[in-house]
């Protein structure tokens, strides 16, 4: 969980646009970079208002949803978004959108149903609320979901709170890929000896949450059970939620390192 004082999204370290290009974006006539996008409130807003919300119902009879971004084909495979421990807001929706403009369907599930914080504190609680049965229950739902809705194959792609239950998902759903963004990853030596799924990590060398250390263990728990050569680590020299435009900690040019490299991993495993 993103249990630190830099994940904060109200510290100014943003990319900036101009009224002009504002305008001409809400308008539908310029296309702008995500992190420019994601770090516009009104930008965001916008992007995010293009998909429709689904709601579902479990075979345990819970309801959840989720924001769907359809891809122009059918057949296309289906990226599962994992929110960090803010919520689905805005800005995991607008991603979802730029997951979808790359030939994705894109499903950005809620695992805190409909709870959206702007503090730590009302994400630290929204986070504690959250079981990891629900969790599990959840996640398994939007998968078998997924695979019925595109072509068949799915991956998971999560950001901190979210990055722990991408690899979490790897572990306990058929994947075709998951994705990492400085998410714990303390899975133990047992869990791992089933996996099955490529995983692709983010990490910073600056991060004293999910820092070497921990992530080191992860790569030694692979190794001993024959499963390294399913992970992809990158790191990069930067803090915790370095990819996130509205974080203290903000690395525009290793997000887009990160993300670019994203795009990459997923269609190598998922075309």
């Amino acid at each position: 969980m993103c249990d630190i004082e830099i994940c904060n999204p109200n510290q100014p370290n943003r990319p900036k646009v101009s009224e002009t290009d504002r305008r001409l974006f809400m308008k539908g006539m310029l296309a702008l970079p995500l992190a420019a996008i994601l770090a516009d409130v009104d930008l965001a807003h916008a992007e995010a208002s293009k998909g429709v919300m689904l709601q579902e119902t479990t075979a345990a009879g819970s309801a959840v949803s989720a924001y769907f971004a359809k891809a122009d084909k059918d057949d296309a495979p289906v990226v599962i978004l994992i929110h960090e421990w803010w919520g689905l807001n805005d800005n995991i929706k607008a991603m979802a959108e730029n997951i979808r403009n790359n030939g994705f369907h894109a499903v950005a599930i809620d695992l805190f149903n409909g709870s959206v914080a702007t503090t730590r504190d009302e994400a630290k609680a929204q986070t504690a609320a959250v079981t990891p049965d629900a969790a599990r229950a959840t996640i398994s739902h939007w998968v078998s979901w997924a695979k019925a809705a595109g072509n068949g194959k799915v991956a998971t792609l999560g950001w901190c709170f979210g990055g722990g239950w991408s690899l979490d998902a790897a572990l306990t759903s058929e994947l075709d890929a998951a994705v990492i963004y400085y998410g714990r990853v303390t899975a133990s030596q047992t869990e791992l000896a089933a996996l099955t799924t490529p995983l692709l990590g983010h990490f910073g060398t600056l991060d004293k949450s999910i820092n070497p250390e921990m992530v080191g263990g992860f790569q030694k728990r692979l190794r001993a059970v024959g499963k390294d050569s399913l992970l992809t680590t990158h790191w990069y020299t930067a803090g915790h939620a370095f990819a996130n435009p509205t974080a203290g900690r903000y690395d525009e040019d290793d997000a887009a390192l990160a993300w670019a490299r994203t795009h990459t991993f997923l269609a190598a495993h998922l075309r």
